[in-house]
């Protein structure tokens, strides 16, 4: 079983590697978030489980430091903040958890990153309808399945699985390389 999962994932990252349209979706989100960063905007990012986990890890990773010593860019987790959390999900509904904070934290010409596996989490979706009315530029994170995210996304990370540990795998990648080379492209070697 250990090495039938080490194939499986190393099949998702042959068919991203291999992936042209993907590759031209990741360099462009990579221009975009440059773009952002530098007009004095910030990254915000939602998730559930370990989407939500994944969306923590590479916040940290912009509002701390990647490889380089450097200014911290403003990205935020949507989800860190448990009090809210479970306010909103009492008062309110789970649904509307991302699409409050949407609207309480951000402006438009922000960039969301909006990562579900499967594309259907109501609270993403819900997220991102709210960031299309204020002008936020939305990027998707999902599996090949085809999704009501992806109308609503300005771009689209589909790793080309149906797994879910295989895609939030081929997310944490990507999500690693968009953090790199944004790094390299705002701050230069140092």
């Amino acid at each position: 079983m250990i090495v039938k999962r080490i194939e499986e994932h190393q099949a998702m990252v042959n068919n991203l590697l291999y992936d042209v349209e993907l590759m031209a979706e990741v360099k462009a989100v990579i221009s975009l978030v440059v773009e952002r960063f530098q007009s004095g905007k910030k990254l915000l990012l939602c998730g559930n489980g370990g989407s939500a986990a994944d969306a923590q890890h590479l916040s940290a990773e912009f509002s701390g430091r990647f490889y380089l010593n450097r200014k911290p860019l403003d990205a935020e987790a949507l989800h860190v903040n448990t009090s809210y959390l479970t306010a909103v999900g009492n008062d309110y509904d789970f649904d509307t958890i991302y699409e409050r904070a949407v609207e309480a934290k951000g402006h438009s010409g922000d960039v969301l990153f909006a990562m579900s596996t499967s594309g259907t989490s109501q609270n993403v979706i819900n997220a991102c309808q709210r960031a299309k009315a204020m002008g936020i530029i939305c990027v998707g994170f999902t599996g090949s399945k085809e999704s009501p995210l992806e109308e609503l996304c300005d771009h689209m990370i589909k790793v080309p699985s149906a797994d879910t540990p295989r895609i939030q795998e081929g997310h944490m990648l990507i999500g690693h390389i968009i953090c790199e080379l944004v790094e390299q492209e705002i701050f230069g070697e140092q």
